[in-house]
């Protein structure tokens, strides 16, 4: 093997490790970038991820040292972020905008579905063992977002007079929407999160590219045609888009002692 490619191999590098600020400990992953010069800290918003970036020559010892250094930075960083959510009893999630608390039903049939209780209040229920929650109501969830995904991007397109080959969703984290050149369209799931004005809103600006694949007056000309509530719709998903990062992922600190 080169020895240039020695430099860069490290077979036995954990992907992660472990550092401890203010009794709690945080998750902190590791990559080596053979362009990187120094050691670098990011938080990556949507998924709440801690990454630690290594240079070349840098070592495990040495990228340890640096984030338990800047451990206040990253307890910091993560506090401002939404809270994270996870799919467990008794967690508030909102389904096409309006909240919905997680029952557990374990000895009932079913899936998942949708209730009220006594007063009123949405319910989103689950059966089943409680290790089995989360993939249940995540599964729930991307049903649904696919379902109203497909029947709103199905209704535009007949509106322009186009095909749309296939919808998928995805769990994407630095896009709401996609659309190829073969008329795949590719959404985030979270959009069943959203408001259903939203996620139409979502639907209609990504049909609007199988006519035009950029984001110019005749493309925006098509959105508002399609949805002309679309401002509104963009400025919801700029204030609280971030927030249904957290539905679903689970708490990365953790308390000791």
């Amino acid at each position: 093997m080169p020895q240039r490619a020695l430099l860069y191999r490290r077979p036995s590098e954990p992907q992660a490790i472990e550092i401890v600020f203010d009794r709690s400990i945080y998750l902190v992953r590791v990559r080596r970038h053979r362009q990187a010069r120094r050691y670098t800290l990011r938080i990556q918003s949507a998924t709440r991820e801690v990454v630690l970036t290594i240079p070349p020559r840098g070592t495990l010892k040495e990228a340890r040292e640096f984030a338990q250094k800047h451990g206040g930075w990253i307890a910091a960083r993560l506090d401002r972020l939404p809270k994270a959510a996870p799919f467990a009893e008794g967690v508030i999630v909102p389904l096409r905008g309006t909240p919905h608390r997680i029952t557990h039903r374990r000895d009932v049939r079913g899936t998942v579905w949708t209730g009220a209780d006594a007063d009123g209040n949405r319910l989103l229920c689950v059966t089943g063992n409680a290790p089995h929650i989360d993939r249940r109501i995540n599964d729930f969830l991307r049903r649904e977002a696919k379902r109203d995904l497909e029947a709103a991007s199905l209704h535009y397109a007949d509106m322009l007079g186009v095909r749309v080959k296939r919808v998928s969703v995805r769990d994407q984290s630095s896009r709401w929407g996609s659309c190829s050149t073969s008329g795949v369209l590719s959404f985030s799931w979270r959009l069943i999160l959203a408001p259903s004005a939203v996620l139409k809103y979502l639907a209609a600006h990504e049909v609007a590219h199988l006519v035009e694949m950029n984001h110019s007056a005749r493309f925006w000309r098509l959105v508002q045609r399609l949805c002309p509530d679309h401002e509104r719709a963009k400025i919801w998903l700029d204030v609280h888009g971030t927030d249904l990062h957290r539905y679903g992922l689970p708490d990365t600190s953790r308390e000791f002692g």
